[in-house]
């Protein structure tokens, strides 16, 4: 049996999801307990040229989202980008969780060949649907979902890959 392109999207990217809300989960109580100003890990960065912790959850999101609804050939619902506590982010992690919930492998499976089109920093391209899930959303979403994972835990927040998987 073949690995459909519904199975390679949203229950993957509702997986991750699962253990990046541990991750706030487990930030929220890291900063409550040692009476540290949120902000410390909501904008605290790997190095001083990448986005702070806030905006890898938001990107992350994003490509989730995004990436979906694409392939399912609908527009991804607009986000604001306003979130500024780990509340905030945990309920944009649901609702983009809520919304891959939302579709049917019948509206996803057979986009291999449906043609993509992105506009980016003005500039239109047009690619198709599986290199578009394979080559830039999964690469893109993971990267932001670990980025994230790495910023709380070299600030100490105690998790653990079974954490980032989202199976603890």
């Amino acid at each position: 049996m073949s690995l459909s392109m519904y199975q390679a999207s949203a229950p993957v990217f509702t997986q991750a999801l699962k253990g990046l809300l541990t991750g706030l989960d487990k930030a929220a109580d890291y900063v409550e307990q040692r009476k540290i100003d949120p902000a410390a890990l909501l904008q605290a960065r790997l190095y001083p040229d990448m986005f702070p912790f806030q905006r890898q959850v938001q990107i992350a999101t994003d490509f989730a989202r995004g990436g979906t609804a694409r392939l399912a050939g609908i527009e991804p619902p607009p986000y604001e980008d306003v979130e500024t506590s780990f509340a905030e982010l945990r309920a944009r992690v649901e609702a983009t969780s809520a919304f891959l919930a939302t579709f049917e492998p019948s509206q996803i499976d057979g986009s291999e060949d449906r043609d993509i089109t992105l506009t980016r920093r003005g500039e239109t391209s047009v690619v198709k649907g599986q290199p578009y899930l394979l080559l830039q959303v999964m690469p893109n979403f993971y990267f932001h979902v670990t980025t994230a994972y790495a910023i709380l835990r070299h600030n100490g927040v105690e998790l653990g890959k079974r954490d980032f998987l989202g199976v603890s």
